[in-house]
């Protein structure tokens, strides 16, 4: 494990003039209604994901986390392939599975053979599951993901079953290459800890991970002139992270602390290297204090001036792309665009407006891009982002999707 301690905090460079437009979704997929009547019942779509057929890309595949609903799979018209529920309480009282976050390695080697494999974050089990994409992609219907995982995987942060029912358990997840190694990094809820997870094979060819290396990121940051800001939340519990991509390319982890920014942090199959902030949110440094009766924080002091300009917090979802590490500004439902190396200058940012008989997307926690041809919708790639206020709502349900953008029209609005 290793602490980080962060020098003082210097200004942003931004670029000039950014590009600011709107995008609109070519299809979306149903909606899902967080209520227990529901079917999946106490469904809440949160992170998509996208496989890509290596030879038929009509068969490509997106999967999407909801929570307690489970993992489902869509094809790329939006329509439901297949439902896979998250696993039941161990035991009465205990926390049933609940996804978080999902994310797609292909061709990788475990155990003598290269499988094409889903991992996710289940927060209410502390473990990462694992599903093998079908070959036939969508063609399999129902069929095109089946549960791979270890089973005996273990807690990935608590030590005890007692000690998952707490619920500091893996919160956001991004999967990668280190060099050639496959890996996946995952973060704690309400903690600010980050852990590196080696791919292993397991029993009856199933597939497990172990945990190779962990990072602490900041709690607290010390301003310009003397003093120390902490992002404000309920006691007890830290500014956490959920929002992370690997870049194999650049052998970078990317992820989003979402009070406090994004940070940069070089990545190699044996563990992490000094992670760099290469953007604040805006209220980063504002002085806050919980009030436990409204269980909300509110302003109490000045701002200091050293937040962000373009994030609004939460900063949420982040993928890479050609060029470009896109992050979700879920404040202000907009999302920020910078380039992919150097020092991420801000590029721009777009939203995701109504169109084309789909809804606009609101408070989006996940993000995916693919820049593969996938037929004449998207012909330079395919955004997939999370839609946190689906409309019209499932009665008084929180009601959410996800929503298909074409890259083409992303690129095009960036200029």
């Amino acid at each position: 494990m290793r602490i980080l301690l962060v020098a003082a905090l210097t200004p942003l460079l931004l670029a000039a003039a950014p590009a600011e437009g709107v995008v609109t979704p070519v299809a979306q997929t149903r909606a899902f209604a967080d209520d227990a009547s529901g079917s999946p019942a106490n469904a809440d779509a949160d992170d998509p994901a996208v496989w890509v057929h290596p030879r038929s890309a009509e068969r490509s595949v997106v999967l999407g986390t909801l929570k307690e609903g489970g993992l489902a799979a869509f094809d790329l018209s939006g329509r439901t392939l297949g439902l896979y529920p998250a696993p039941a309480a161990p035991s009465p009282g205990a926390a049933p599975g609940r996804y978080n976050n999902v994310d797609v390695l292909s061709r990788v080697t475990v155990g003598g053979r290269a499988r094409d494999l889903a991992f996710v974050s289940d927060r209410g089990r502390d473990r990462v599951r694992v599903y093998e994409v079908d070959g036939r992609g969508s063609a399999a219907g129902a069929g095109v993901v089946r549960d791979v995982t270890d089973p005996a995987a273990r807690p990935v942060f608590s030590s005890s079953e007692e000690e998952v029912d707490d619920q500091r358990t893996v919160y956001g997840l991004a999967a990668g290459f280190a060099g050639r190694t496959p890996v996946v990094v995952v973060n704690r809820r309400n903690e600010t800890r980050v852990a590196l997870l080696r791919v292993v094979p397991a029993a009856g060819g199933s597939v497990g991970t172990s945990v190779a290396a962990t990072l602490d990121l900041p709690s607290s940051f010390p301003l310009p002139g003397g003093g120390v800001w902490a992002p404000c939340g309920e006691p007890g519990e830290g500014p956490q992270l959920e929002g992370m991509v690997v870049d194999s390319r650049h052998g970078v982890l990317y992820a989003a602390q979402e009070d406090v920014g994004v940070w940069r942090v070089p990545l190699r199959a044996s563990g992490f290297g000094e992670p760099v902030l290469v953007d604040r949110v805006r209220s980063f440094g504002v002085p806050q204090t919980y009030d436990p009766v409204t269980e909300e924080c509110a302003v109490s002091g000045p701002d200091p001036g050293v937040g962000g300009r373009v994030l609004e917090a939460d900063a949420e979802g982040l993928t890479v792309a050609d060029g470009y590490l896109v992050a979700s500004s879920q404040g202000d439902s907009r999302f920020a665009v910078y380039e992919r190396t150097g020092r991420n200058r801000y590029v721009g940012s777009f939203a995701v407006g109504a169109g084309r008989g789909t809804d606009s997307v609101e408070h989006s926690d996940g993000a995916h891009v693919v820049t593969a041809d996938l037929g004449p919708r998207y012909p330079e790639g395919l955004l997939v982002v999370h839609d946190g206020e689906r409309r019209p709502a499932v009665g008084d349900a929180d009601t959410t999707g996800f929503a298909y953008v074409s890259w083409a029209d992303v690129l095009d609005e960036l200029g």
